[in-house]
This record gives structure tokens, sequence and C-alpha cells, in this order.
């Protein structure tokens, strides 16, 4: 039996069924979270808010948000573009800080977490709107994580690339030969991170023996980032 590091805690995952979604749930429920796992695309201005309250008290809010990146020339993105990246991966992440703070604050105590993207800590052609809102998601993570430290509330993120997940790197992807010699040729690690890896490193940073941890960004690329 794993480690009941979460023994207890109430634990809210958004866009549960895309992205690191579903392994998240599965390694937190293991490790005794009592998972609520919640798939609303969180693309309206209310949803995140509605979702916070209807989940009733939370220990730990995992924002997992997820979409399919776009590969477009920066000559060539649009308005409309950029506008529809933002409102998936960036405009929820405050409306869901700003429903859910406030009770971690009051009680002095509780965690969030962001999946990111490593995306916004190394150039990628053709991924400047991606990019750009991957950036914007770990900028605000390190401003409230500093903000709300003081009232023992941790919030950190993990900007991960090339970790197995059905979003980005479905089977398609890594069966094709490109792809694997990309790796070969730019993943120090030689292969993808383990979805389960990236998930227990997650599960690690929202339990008590990481709350040291404040508005850190930690990169999960197999050596990507630093090559």
């Amino acid at each position: 039996m794993p480690n009941q590091m979460l023994l207890g805690q109430r634990v809210l995952i958004t866009h549960a069924d895309a992205f690191m979604g579903p392994v998240l749930c599965e390694v937190f429920a293991n490790h005794g979270a009592v998972v609520m796992a919640n798939s609303d695309p969180l693309t309206r201005a209310d949803a995140p808010a509605a979702v916070i309250a209807g989940a009733g008290p939370i220990d730990v809010l995992v924002v997992n948000l997820a979409m399919p990146a776009p590969t477009t020339e920066a000559t060539d993105v649009t308005d409309a573009e950029w506008d529809d990246v933002f409102a998936a991966l960036v405009h929820p992440l405050p409306r869901l800080c700003r429903a859910a703070l406030p009770a971690m604050i009051e009680r002095r105590a509780g965690k969030i977490l962001l999946m990111g993207s490593a995306s916004a800590l190394r150039g990628m052609k053709r991924a400047s709107t991606y990019s750009a809102a991957r950036g914007a998601q770990l900028a605000y993570v390190q401003s409230v994580g500093v903000e709300v430290a003081p009232h023992n509330v941790q919030v950190n993120a993990i900007a991960q690339n090339f970790v197995e997940n059905p979003t980005y790197f479905p089977p398609e992807v890594q069966s094709n030969p490109k792809f694997q010699e990309r790796m070969r040729r730019e993943v120090p690690l030689g292969r993808l991170v383990g979805a389960t890896e990236d998930a227990e490193f997650a599960a690690y940073l929202c339990s008590k023996s990481a709350n040291c941890f404040v508005g850190q960004v930690f990169p999960v690329c197999g050596g990507w980032v630093t090559r």
C-alpha cells in the first residue's frame, strides 16, 4: 500500500478527464485523499467559483488545465487563437484561486498546485500563444505563492514537458519515429517521464512534508529545459 501521505485530505482536481487528471486522481486516492474530480472546462467566468463552492471544504486544489496546443507561426496568430488559449489556460487560474484561497487563509492551512508546462521555460518554435499562456500561469503562481505564504498556505507549480499523458503525448505520438528521434536528441533522460512518476511528485508537493515550498516552479521534463 502506498504511503498514505494525503490521508483524509479533500482534494479537488480540475480538468480531471484530460492532461494529468486521470493519473492524478488515481495516485492521490492511493495516498488516502478524498478526491473530487471535476471536468468542467471552466471557460465561463462564473464556473470556477461554482466548482469551488460545489466541492465544499477543500484542503488541496490541483489546477490541471489543458487544451490542444496551437502550432501557429507568430506572424499568423490571430486574436481569436490568443483569446481562446488564454480563456482555457490562464483565466480559470485566478478565478479558482480567488474562490479557494479565503477559506485556506482563514484556517491557516491549504495547498494549491498548478500542473503547468515547461514550454514557458524554454523557447519553442510555433508555440508563442501556448507558451505565453503557460508563462502567465507560472508568473501568477510565483506571485501568489509568496503573498499567501505567511498564512501557511503553499502555492506552487510543476512545469512539465515530455511527461506521458493522453492530451499531449498519446500513443500515436509516442510511436512516431520522428518523435522518438526528437526525444533522443532533446531529452537527456532519453524517455518520457512516466505519468505516475509525475503524479507521485505532485502528491508529495500537496502533502504536509512539502510545507517549505512557496511560489516555486518545479521543472519535470527529463532535463529538457537545461539541455
